[in-house]
């Protein structure tokens, strides 16, 4: 009986032993930090964009502090990229984080339910992108909620080679300049042994696009997508097309802008060979990093045509950072995901990226404490100029839609394709989707 009595005791001291053994190894897992992840992150952060190097500063950054790392598949943005993330998503390949565009380009994974809206994201994380403004969240065609949190915005407008017209002796393009005046400026350059506008129409011709579009239409209907090539829209976009031709048949552009990258024709332009260039604020900071002499530039407005006003741009903030549903069914992941995005999109980094740009911030973006090129502060007396703002039409197609478009310049400027044409087949895809 005492036998069985002591073996009693023994066996209650051993479980009690491995119980509280139990308890602290579980305390102690409770405790330790979580173990670093792995972000798959996708970004348009690449290439000559101007934020390149701040975003792998930041990334390195955010990295350090918190033990995480960060698989960065950037690409510079382009319609190849668009369709690269797309087909992504589509083979379950999509990254965790996401900085891409906000309208109809994204309108397939937001349909297959692969992103997270910004709204559910606040059920589990309330402080979730509160440093901006609602109004200016990225609201989706599909179902009109907020999915992408927005670093800045954006705005097009023509850069200018000082150095270029000056040798060439043509006139300086202003505000106030005609489209009449300003071929007539090109006419110079070209004379003179330069190109006069550096574009590839191979691969970025959707720049030319809006602005020929934009000439030919108003303010008003120029965001607005033709039911028919006759309407007003689709008067503007044939004009439009037609105005491109002319200028590649007068020579006003690379010799090999059918064939030439967009790095390519960006080199003649910093380079001093070429005189003009339609692009994004984002140009401010590439031409900062490529320039031998930034002074050589400035930015002016499109010259405008019948009732567009010079001083009325295309911009607006179309692109923000997604959080994809494969990260946020992954615990560890989806943590991270919701910091990254934090850190990316803080007032401190928005202002670092912004410059020139507009924000969805609420405190918004002083350009007081931030050091400014002589081109820093032409963009930024540029955009005090511009009357009115009207986003990019491009981003009401999806890329398929616009393909008859922006994959085929080539053949329209050559006149293989009318541009009666190649309005009318993308008219007849936004039908057949």
């Amino acid at each position: 009986m005492k036998q069985r009595y002591l073996t009693v005791l023994a066996l209650i001291s051993v479980m009690t032993v491995m119980l509280s053994g139990c308890q602290s190894t579980d305390s102690t897992q409770q405790t330790e930090k979580p173990m670093p992840v792995t972000l798959n992150v996708t970004t348009t952060y690449a290439g000559e964009d101007g934020n390149a190097l701040n975003f792998q500063k930041a990334v390195q950054a955010w990295e350090e502090k918190t033990g995480n790392h960060v698989s960065d598949r950037s690409q510079t943005s382009g319609e190849d990229f668009k369709y690269r993330v797309v087909t992504d998503f589509e083979t379950g390949m999509e990254p965790d984080v996401l900085f891409f565009f906000t309208g109809v380009d994204a309108n397939s994974f937001v349909k297959q339910g692969k992103v997270v809206s910004i709204d559910e994201i606040r059920r589990q994380y309330p402080d979730y992108a509160k440093n901006m403004m609602e109004k200016r969240l990225p609201k989706s065609p599909v179902d009109g909620k907020a999915y992408a949190v927005p670093v800045n915005g954006y705005w097009e407008g023509m850069f200018v080679n000082k150095e270029v017209l000056k040798k060439a002796k043509a006139e300086m393009p202003t505000k106030d300049t005609t489209w009449k005046e300003f071929l007539d400026i090109c006419s110079k350059v070209k004379k003179a042994g330069y190109t006069p506008i550096a574009a590839s129409l191979q691969q970025v011709p959707h720049y030319w696009f809006e602005y020929a579009a934009f000439n030919n239409g108003t303010l008003k209907n120029h965001a607005i997508v033709p039911k028919t090539v006759q309407d007003t829209s689709g008067r503007a976009w044939v004009d439009g097309l037609e105005d491109i031709k002319t200028l590649y048949k007068k020579g006003f552009y690379p010799k090999n802008t059918c064939m030439a990258t967009d790095d390519e024709t960006f080199r003649l332009f910093a380079t001093d060979q070429a005189a003009f260039l339609i692009d994004g604020s984002w140009k401010v900071g590439a031409l900062e990093s490529e320039a031998e002499e930034i002074d050589h530039f400035t930015v002016t407005h499109v010259p405008a045509k019948k009732d567009r006003k010079a001083t009325e741009a295309i911009g607006g903030i179309s692109s923000g950072y997604y959080i994809t549903k494969k990260a946020w069914d992954h615990p560890e992941k989806r943590a991270a995901a919701v910091d990254f995005i934090t850190y990316m999109t803080s007032n401190e980094i928005v202002s670092e990226f912004a410059g020139s740009s507009v924000t969805a911030l609420k405190e918004g973006v002083s350009t007081e404490n931030i050091t400014l090129s002589s081109l820093g502060r032409d963009a930024v007396a540029f955009v005090d100029e511009i009357t009115g703002f009207s986003p990019a039409v491009q981003d009401a197609l999806s890329e398929s839609q616009r393909e008859p478009i922006f994959m085929e310049m080539n053949s329209i400027v050559k006149g293989k394709t009318s541009p009666q044409t190649a309005v009318e087949q993308v008219l007849e895809r936004i039908l057949q989707e």
